[in-house]
């Protein structure tokens, strides 16, 4: 019997024989990294033409075994999303679940996938923090949850895959960059392009990201931390970052980010802080900002900082912007005070410290 898209599935939940013992999680811990250690457990929820969503299972994490001709590794039938659990006062939390949820809904349809109901996505996540609660860090560090769907039928040829697996690991995480940088900096990719109209850019897909690597690759060879890409049609506008939405900060306080229009990724952390500087009554324009003008503009002293957000790394003040054709460095080069003050009240805000006036926190336990 097929199910409905609505239907609620009951969760078997199967304890790790052998978890990690105290002693060794504590160890781990102390310096996580990120996306390094993962915890003991895992979720998977199987879909099938046939039966829907089906067979929602947490158990002890363990290594998948997929045929040869499993259509992901020939179609690249993949989604992904990212999303934190933070450690609120004696109780977990997470932040805007729902809207993580949503965006994997958005991704799975441009990619001709079944859509996870939103409850069964939040229920998934909620499920693994409960069992692995304990691998939640101490003081800044926070459970980085990775849901992601596979499409899993063996066979070889070009249509939309039958049979799916959906899956959430759970990692323990420090920074997002090494050190915990102040600033970084980030390279001018001229050459390559992250996503085109019509595209998958919109999309929390695997093939975005591994099609930004090479640019990655030069900007590390150019001792970058990042690298940012133009459009892919006037190779002149600011798009976003590998991973991170950017955003602009002017001499009169407002700021600029670029607009979404299906070749930039609707980021949460984007969302999040444009609600933010407008409660605090910042001018926030979504509108396209060239290269040339941010090069103009940071010479001349209008503009006063530049930073990345995302769920990984929160905000990362930008300091300097490294090209072929040159470089410049922005303000100070070391961030500035609307950076570090919205950084401050939305850390704040995931981990109870600051009033959730938008009703953003999800507590789990």
């Amino acid at each position: 019997m097929k199910m409905s898209a609505d239907q609620n599935l009951s969760f078997s939940i199967h304890r790790h024989a052998n978890p990690h013992s105290p002693d060794a999680r504590a160890a781990l811990l102390a310096d996580p990294g990120f996306g390094k250690v993962f915890t003991d457990h895992m979720v998977t929820i199987r879909w099938s033409a046939d039966k829907g969503w089906h067979d929602a299972e947490v158990k002890a994490r363990a290594p998948l075994t997929l045929d040869p001709a499993a259509a992901v590794f020939h179609y690249g039938q993949e989604i992904f999303e990212g999303l934190k659990a933070y450690r609120v006062g004696n109780g977990v939390a997470l932040f805007r679940p729902e809207q993580n949820a949503r965006r994997f809904q958005s991704s799975a349809e441009r990619l001709a996938m079944p859509l996870l109901p939103e409850n069964l996505f939040i229920e998934a996540v909620e499920q693994l923090v409960k069992i692995d609660a304990d691998w939640i860090p101490d003081g800044e560090g926070t459970l980085y949850l990775r849901p992601f769907l596979l499409a899993i039928e063996p066979y070889l040829g070009v249509r939309p895959a039958l049979e799916y697996i959906f899956m959430v690991i759970a990692s323990p995480v420090g920074a997002y960059f090494k050190g915990g940088k102040k600033a970084v900096s980030v390279w001018l990719s001229k050459q390559y392009t992250r996503a085109a109209p019509g595209g998958t850019g919109a999309t929390k897909c695997g093939g975005n990201y591994a099609a930004s690597l090479i640019a990655q690759s030069e900007a590390m060879k150019a001792g970058c931390d990042q690298v940012v890409f133009l459009d892919a049609v006037e190779h002149k506008w600011v798009e976003e970052l590998g991973g991170m939405n950017v955003f602009f900060v002017f001499d009169d306080g407002s700021l600029t980010t670029p607009p979404l229009g299906g070749t930039i990724l609707p980021g949460i952390t984007r969302d999040s802080l444009i609600t933010l500087a407008r409660r605090d009554g910042r001018t926030v324009r979504e509108e396209r900002y060239s290269i040339d003008q941010w090069r103009a503009d940071a010479k001349s002293g209008k503009l006063k900082e530049c930073f990345a957000c995302g769920t990984a790394a929160v905000i990362s003040p930008i300091g300097e912007i490294k090209a072929a054709d040159g470089s410049f460095v922005i303000g100070s080069g070391d961030g500035g005070p609307v950076s570090d003050g919205l950084k401050k009240t939305l850390v704040g805000i995931q981990r109870g410290t600051i009033a959730d006036k938008e009703g953003w926190i999800r507590k789990v336990i």
